[in-house]
């Protein structure tokens, strides 16, 4: 019955979702939060108000997943610029601390921008987004995160972390459904120009009658970021429901109960000659382990489909992601299996 819709409903449950969004992330300004359809559609925003010279570089992390690194691809080669990319060391033991290190030492003077996520998608690896957002700011340069495989399962807390931009796809870890999401931008890409002209952007799109009025103006913050027909009536109710169930939840519990599952695996896939990063150094909801030598990943990934155990092979990592539906008893039958 979409004579029922009224033009309050094209803002309304919008609204809601940057408010809970804005909840999860500990922002007190709801209208810094834009609703996105992807990780590509935010770090696009950002590609378009970042400008590069031949002389700068943008710094990035190995095997990131590509919606954080072939915008960076491109505004490079359209400047001319360098793209750095910074490996991992070698082996799986202090994995993640050499590896922030060795961000930190790539971020210098010509660097105009750093993209990194909050954790590795393959295997889970931490960055530490606070020490690399400071040395960011040190030398001027914007700070990027992609919080997909993050926000939702661990705190990320942007008013201590301060990002430039923060982009999550909300069909991770937010619960949500896919094609949206969500993205906080700070000071630096406030006036920035959106990828789209929407109408529903500007000050004044909620007096239908006067859109004929055209307004040069957008509405405050962020929201000039928004993707077109954002008020999608099938996706933001569960965008709503999920944030909600989050928030409800805790995000410190979500993480708590997910390290209680992980926590065996991990020393038990160590045990059976599994390499696997340092507590310290992953993620507690999601990690990888590498197979020992001789052991083939593929065919290890069939056996765990024959016993219905579900797991992710990305690069050269078994990737473990439990949540809240996950028990020991599927604990156990992944040791098993290993």
């Amino acid at each position: 019955m979409p004579f029922t819709i009224t033009p309050c409903d094209f803002f309304d449950d919008v609204n809601r979702v940057r408010a809970l969004f804005a909840r999860l992330v500990h922002t007190p300004h709801p209208e810094n939060i834009a609703m996105v359809p992807s990780v590509s559609y935010g770090m696009a925003v950002v590609a378009r108000n970042t400008p590069l010279s031949p002389k700068s570089s943008v710094v990035t992390v190995h095997h990131q997943f590509p919606s954080n690194v072939y915008p960076w691809r491109r505004l490079c080669a359209d400047a001319g610029a360098t793209l750095e990319v910074v490996r991992p060391p070698d082996g799986a033991q202090r994995r993640a601390e050499s590896w922030n290190q060795a961000i930190l030492e790539a971020i210098d003077s010509r660097t105009a921008l750093v993209a990194v996520p909050q954790i590795h998608w393959t295997d889970g690896t931490i960055f530490d987004v606070s020490a690399i957002g400071t040395r960011a700011r040190e030398v001027g340069a914007a700070f990027v995160i992609d919080g997909t495989q993050s926000v939702g399962a661990m705190e990320l807390d942007v008013s201590d972390v301060n990002p430039d931009a923060l982009v999550c796809a909300a069909y991770k870890w937010l619960l949500g459904p896919y094609a949206t999401g969500c993205a906080f931008f700070g000071p630096r890409f406030r006036d920035g120009i959106p990828i789209e002209e929407t109408w529903i952007g500007r000050e004044g799109s909620e007096d239908f009658s006067g859109l004929v009025d055209y307004q040069d103006r957008y509405r405050e913050g962020a929201i000039r970021f928004d993707v077109g027909e954002n008020s999608n009536f099938s996706l933001m109710p569960m965008v709503i429901a999920a944030l909600e169930q989050i928030l409800e939840w805790g995000v410190a519990p979500i993480n708590h109960y997910c390290g209680q599952l992980t926590a065996p695996l991990a020393a038990a896939a160590q045990e059976k000659g599994y390499a696997v990063a340092e507590e310290s150094g992953r993620a507690r909801h999601m990690f990888g382990i590498r197979v020992p030598s001789g052991l083939d990943l593929q065919e290890l990934r069939a056996r765990l489909a024959e016993r219905q155990v579900f797991v992710s092979v990305r690069g050269d990592a078994i990737r473990i992601a439990p949540h809240v539906y996950n028990d020991s008893e599927d604990v156990a039958a992944l040791i098993d299996l290993l």
